[in-house]
């Protein structure tokens, strides 16, 4: 494994895997084992996931994606074969021989098909699969536990099945939730759900919020050429963290910790600048809860943020909370650096004391998740 960077081991703080064919259909509830998320064969896309009650299908070669040049990428969904693809995604084995080849010694798992599924109008067919998936996401990482860190899914219907949610997912051994962008009932920042930020912060498991699953707020279709779209994917994220700082979340619970995950950080120094903004100028018209700090302290003590390439994050890092940024590959999905990790990380570390590379690279996401050293 080599690691040029750092003398501790480099940990991504999100990856994902690419749920095989039989993920769902064996270990879903049996009323959703003829609706169960499939893939099917396109005879223009390749293999491709497709979700009952959903018109977005998933073709996998645009999710297995890793190490593909730009103009390959054009290419990537054309017939692409489950099993032609990068089988780390769905092979444990596979994957821990790919975290090598990257310099990296572990990963924080989150699913593909999973982050789709967040946006499913069924909450009862959204708890179905994704109860399904924490079975098969706890078998995948129980070889190598420390290498494979995976995270657990709930649906949020309820606050209280939430908690039972976050029970079962830490007695699987995982270490994590991945949360969907929006709950059943009300907002997040409503008290019924105090309670369950409660519970989190008891039971030591880090929320996540992954960009994409939460699309309401983005313009449908998007405006302009398609690739103007892809501009459009951090702003889910913007809302969530905006809606627990202004909606007195982190006032309530202030040992909550929450996940930004792949909506880089660069952005977050004027974030946070046009946040303190806000609240100094506008807060006794504009509805919000009372805080007894800016808004910006919030954001730096409570939300933890991911990011690959960002090379502006890295200039940007004294700006921002630097125990509270993360480093990730983004294995296997098309944005991913690997295995091109430790060439880029050279680039971008260049200019950054050993420390803050430790943080950024292991410390902040071991202690995050409570991992050995």
């Amino acid at each position: 494994m080599a690691n040029r960077v750092t003398s501790k081991p480099i940990i991504s703080a999100d990856s994902h895997v690419m749920e095989p064919p039989d993920t769902y259909l064996p270990r879903i509830e049996s009323k959703y084992r003829e609706t169960a998320p499939r893939m099917v064969w396109d005879d223009r896309r390749g293999d491709t996931v497709v979700i009952d009650g959903m018109k977005e299908t998933l073709p996998i070669g645009l999710v297995v994606a890793a190490g593909k040049t730009a103009e390959e990428l054009a290419g990537a969904a054309a017939r692409a074969k489950f099993d032609e693809l990068l089988r780390g995604g769905w092979d444990p084995k596979a994957r821990i021989a790919d975290q090598d080849r990257d310099g990296v010694a572990g990963e924080v798992i989150y699913p593909s098909v999973g982050m789709i599924l967040c946006n499913h109008p069924d909450p009862d067919y959204k708890k179905a699969c994704f109860d399904a998936y924490n079975l098969w996401i706890a078998e995948y990482c129980e070889p190598s536990p420390a290498r494979l860190i995976g995270l657990g899914q709930t649906a949020m219907r309820t606050p209280e099945e939430g908690i039972r949610d976050l029970e079962k997912i830490k007695a699987m051994g995982l270490r994590g939730v991945m949360m969907p962008g929006f709950p059943v009932q009300e907002d997040y920042d409503s008290a019924i759900y105090d309670d369950f930020w409660e519970a989190a912060i008891a039971l030591k498991m880090p929320l996540s919020f992954h960009i994409l699953t939460s699309r309401e707020g983005v313009a449908k279709p998007p405006r302009g050429p398609k690739i103007n779209s892809f501009m459009s994917i951090i702003r889910g994220n913007q809302d969530i963290i905006g809606t627990f700082i202004f909606g007195g979340v982190f006032e309530r619970h202030p040992k909550l910790k929450i996940v930004c995950v792949e909506a880089d950080a660069g952005w977050a120094p004027h974030f946070m600048y046009r946040m303190d903004h806000a609240y100094d100028r506008h807060r006794f018209w504009m509805t919000g809860a009372k805080l007894s700090h800016p808004p910006s302290h919030y954001f730096r003590e409570n939300v933890y943020m991911t990011f690959q390439d960002d090379w502006v994050a890295f200039q940007m890092r004294e700006m921002c909370n630097m125990r509270r940024l993360m480093w990730a590959n983004d294995y296997p999905h098309s944005d991913s650096t690997w295995p091109r990790s430790q060439e880029l990380l050279e680039k971008h570390t260049a200019r950054m004391p050993q420390a803050e590379r430790d943080w950024v690279l292991h410390d902040n996401v071991a202690e995050l998740y409570g991992l050995a050293s």
